[in-house]
C-alpha cells in the first residue's frame, strides 16, 4: 500500500523552512503556532522519527529534509497544475533557488529580471538563497531549494544538471596598496604578510589562487573577511588587501584604474552548473519544442539562467 502524506503537514514544513520559526510559519499559513506544531508532530508520529529540531534557528533532521524536499516538489507540481487549469495568477507559487554571491552580484539578477516582473502579474515568486558555489548543492540535497547554481558538476539522484559556463577569478588590488605593500610584485614570501580578502570561512578561493599562482601545496594567508560580494570589491579598491574576484565583476574598476591585476598570468576558472529536481514527467532538454512546451517555473528559471550565462560567462 502506498504511503499517505498529509498535505497540510507538508505545507507546514515548507513554511518552517522559509521562516525558520513556528511563529513565522503560523503567520504564513494563517494558523496558530500550536496548530503548526501539532501538524508537524502528527507527521513525526506517522514516520516514527523527529523531523524538526526545535532550536533557534530551527533546523531539520535528515528525515525532515527528505519530507521537505517532497513538500517543495509537491507544491511546485500543484502550482504547475493550477496554471494549466487557468488558475496561475492565484497559485502563489514560490520557488527557492540557491546561488553564489558572486553570480548574484554580476549576472543572475539580469537573468531573472523578466521572470521576476512576470511574477507580479502571474502570482509567482522566486526566492534567492545565497551560499558559496561549493555548498549550494547541499541546500538542494536538503530540500531548502528546488534548483541551484553550483561549481559541482555531478548531479544528485533525481536531479538534472546543465553546464552554464566559466567564471574566471583574478587577483586584484588598489594601485596604492600595490605601491606600498608589493613594490616588487607579489612573491611567495609575501603570502603570509600581505592581507588577502576572503568572503567568509567557507571561501577557499584565495587559497586556491595562491596555490595555483605559486605551485604550492599548502598556503597560510593573512585573511580579512568581507562577507558581501559588492563590499568585497569596494574593500579591494580602498586598499584593504588583495581580492580574488570574478573578472566579470572587476572589469570596470580595472579599466578605470581603481584596481590593478596582481600576477595577471594567474587565474582560477570556476565552471558553474544549474541543478534542479526533476519534477513529474519532463521532456528531455534536447527534445523540448514549441509542441512540447516546458511550463514549469523551475524550468523557466533554468532557461533564463542559461541564456544569460551564455552571454556573461566564458564558454
Amino acid at each position: 500500500m502506498s504511503p499517505s502524506f498529509d498535505a497540510g503537514g507538508l505545507a507546514c514544513l515548507v513554511a518552517l523552512a522559509d521562516t525558520a520559526s513556528f511563529a513565522g510559519a503560523a503567520d504564513r499559513l494563517a494558523l496558530t503556532p500550536s496548530a503548526v506544531s501539532q501538524r508537524v508532530r502528527a507527521l513525526e508520529a506517522q514516520w516514527g522519527q523527529p523531523l524538526v529540531i526545535r532550536t533557534r534557528p530551527l533546523q531539520f533532521t535528515a528525515a525532515g529534509g527528505v519530507l521537505l524536499r517532497l513538500a517543495r516538489q509537491w507544491q511546485s507540481l500543484g502550482a504547475q497544475a493550477a496554471r494549466e487549469l487557468g488558475a496561475g495568477a492565484a497559485s502563489g507559487e514560490r520557488v527557492p533557488i540557491g546561488v553564489n554571491a558572486d553570480s548574484l552580484a554580476t549576472w543572475v539578477l539580469p537573468a531573472l529580471d523578466g521572470l521576476m516582473r512576470a511574477g507580479l502579474r502571474e502570482g509567482h515568486g522566486i526566492d534567492l538563497v545565497v551560499d558559496d558555489q561549493d555548498f549550494t548543492l547541499e541546500a538542494l540535497r536538503e530540500g531548502a531549494v528546488l534548483g541551484c547554481v553550483s561549481s559541482v558538476g555531478e548531479p544528485l539522484r533525481g536531479c538534472r544538471v546543465q553546464r552554464l559556463g566559466v567564471m574566471r577569478y583574478v587577483a586584484v588590488a588598489s594601485p596604492a596598496f600595490v605601491a606600498e605593500m608589493l613594490p616588487e610584485g607579489l612573491r611567495a614570501a609575501d603570502l603570509g604578510r600581505a592581507p588577502f580578502l576572503v568572503f567568509n570561512r567557507k571561501d577557499g578561493m584565495a587559497r586556491a589562487w595562491a596555490k595555483d599562482a605559486f605551485g604550492l601545496r599548502n598556503v597560510r594567508l593573512r585573511e580579512r573577511h568581507v562577507p558581501s560580494s559588492e563590499a568585497y570589491v569596494a574593500a579591494a579598491e580602498r586598499g584593504w588587501g588583495i581580492g580574488i574576484a570574478p573578472l566579470l565583476q572587476v572589469e570596470a574598476a580595472l579599466a578605470a584604474g581603481r584596481l590593478q591585476r596582481v600576477r595577471p598570468e594567474a587565474s582560477v576558472p570556476v565552471t558553474l552548473h544549474w541543478h534542479h529536481w526533476q519534477l513529474g514527467s519532463e521532456p528531455e532538454a534536447d527534445t523540448r519544442s514549441a509542441t512540447t512546451p516546458d511550463t514549469t517555473l523551475l524550468h523557466r528559471i533554468g532557461d533564463a539562467l542559461a541564456q544569460q550565462a551564455a552571454q556573461a560567462l566564458e564558454p
